[in-house]
């Protein structure tokens, strides 16, 4: 008996998932060092800051930031990508920015921004929001760039107008990509996220994962860890769902 796509994906999940703490449990026991507690007890610092809301807090600072970045930047930046990919003059602005811009790494931009935004909530969302929209913005331009003349040229010949071969023809298109693009970007951002939520900040799990190593309360810490490694599966488990919902026939299997 086959079981369904879903279910064979979270099986993986699951299967490997099982195999990390396999293996952190044997380095635990090998090292016995305090710095690396095993996953038992850092399961139970789980659990115990679950239950006093400390680790629910820092989870939906981090979890919003991400999202009004990503609600921020996602639709101007694939809007200006199919734009770029489409028309040469809109690209003749946009690739001195991807080919001068794109290639830097964005948390260099982080002491810019908190000189101009300050150290509040702002600067960290727009940290985030500049990865999504650079690579969105790149996925977006290349993934236009593929869309067949020849399927342009027939949906023409039915008197579409531009704004048709934009919604029924470029973007249907280009969303997978978009969406492979977002889930790069996602990890990415979460990563980044984690350096921002160190500076002049008391929420947020990169926060809370520093503050534990202060303290030398190292159970706590690798609770945060796996926390955010939980929240950067969640996103990915949301744009999977998203991806069913918008593009069915990618999960078509003969």
């Amino acid at each position: 008996m086959r079981l369904p796509p879903g279910l064979r994906k979270a099986a993986s999940v699951a299967i490997a998932a099982v195999g990390i703490v396999a293996v952190w449990a044997l380095a635990a026991a090998a090292l016995g060092k305090p710095f690396l507690p095993g996953p038992l007890r850092t399961f139970e610092a789980f659990g115990a800051l679950i239950r006093d809301g400390y680790l629910g807090r820092h989870a939906l600072a981090s979890a919003s930031r991400v999202f009004w970045a990503l609600a921020a930047s996602f639709v101007p930046a694939a809007a200006l990508g199919l734009a770029a990919g489409r028309s040469r003059r809109v690209d003749t602005f946009v690739s001195p920015l991807v080919y001068i811009l794109h290639p830097l790494p964005k948390v260099a931009f982080l002491p810019i921004i908190l000189l101009v935004f300050g150290l509040g909530e702002a600067s960290k969302i727009i940290l985030v929001g500049l990865i999504v929209f650079s690579q969105i913005l790149v996925s977006a331009r290349d993934s236009s760039r593929r869309v067949p003349g020849q399927l342009m040229d027939s949906v023409r010949s039915l008197g579409a107008s531009r704004l048709d071969l934009a919604l029924r023809v470029v973007v249907p298109s280009a969303l997978p990509d978009l969406l492979t693009s977002l889930r790069v970007s996602l990890g990415t951002a979460v990563a980044v996220l984690f350096l921002a939520e160190t500076f002049a900040t008391e929420t947020g799990l990169g926060y809370l994962i520093v503050d534990a190593w202060a303290r030398v309360a190292y159970a706590e810490m690798y609770a945060g860890i796996v926390a955010l490694s939980l929240l950067g599966l969640g996103f990915f488990v949301a744009v999977d769902i998203a991806e069913r919902l918008l593009c069915p026939w990618r999960s078509y299997r003969p």
